[in-house]
């Protein structure tokens, strides 16, 4: 039996490189409140952008190193690559839901450039680091679509009906709403922050 991770959980940073993760996420909080402000289902896209990324670079730079070294990767390949998935479903749905402009279709494109290249560097460097990144990314990510769930519980977003791709996907109910799907989408980034901060702990 599957177990929900707990919602809020932030992991204190330990040490130079924690910290540096972590102030590195801020940094990013920042720039997302201050473009996004509280347009959460537009940040959503963006926040799926980049969170689709990690998981495919760590897959694919763990698969050639179990190649290299002839051993198992104990299940981290899977574990990765079922991330990105996951990550790249999220963007799917919400695409669905904000029908971005044009602008923002080209800041994804900005985005996603920018962080893949700097991401691939920091793993081949620090696998550590860059697990603790994505571990302090899905912390934000849980914060934001609580506040989002916020909004749409106070009428501050409409509860429109949720995409047919998030209802198959999460296999939600045929008239599920906003509401469901980023109950889902929320639990999926409380499991990814778990996973990736007990990824960083054992290489640590």
């Amino acid at each position: 039996m599957s177990v929900t991770p707990p919602l809020q959980q932030h992991y204190a940073p330990r040490d130079f490189r924690d910290r540096m993760a972590y102030a590195f996420i801020r940094f990013l909080r920042l720039f997302a409140d201050t473009f996004f402000a509280r347009r959460y289902g537009h940040r959503a896209v963006v926040l799926e952008t980049v969170a689709g990324v990690p998981g495919m670079v760590g897959g694919s730079l763990q698969h050639l190193r179990a190649l290299r070294r002839m051993e198992s990767d104990h299940g981290w390949i899977h574990t990765l690559l079922d991330e990105a998935e996951n990550e790249r479903m999220h963007l799917m749905t919400f695409i669905h839901v904000t029908q971005p402009s044009r602008f923002e279709r080209l800041l994804i494109l900005l985005v996603q450039g920018i962080f893949y290249n700097f991401f691939f560097l920091l793993y081949l460097i620090s696998p550590k680091t860059a697990h603790r990144v994505v571990g302090y990314l899905e912390e934000e990510a849980v914060h934001s679509y609580t506040e989002y769930l916020a909004g749409v519980d106070d009428g501050t977003y409409a509860n429109v009906a949720a995409p047919a791709i998030a209802i198959e996907y999460w296999k939600l109910a045929p008239d599920a709403r906003l509401r469901d799907v980023i109950i889902a989408v929320r639990a999926d980034e409380a499991g990814h922050r778990d996973v990736n901060h007990e990824f960083a702990d054992a290489l640590a």
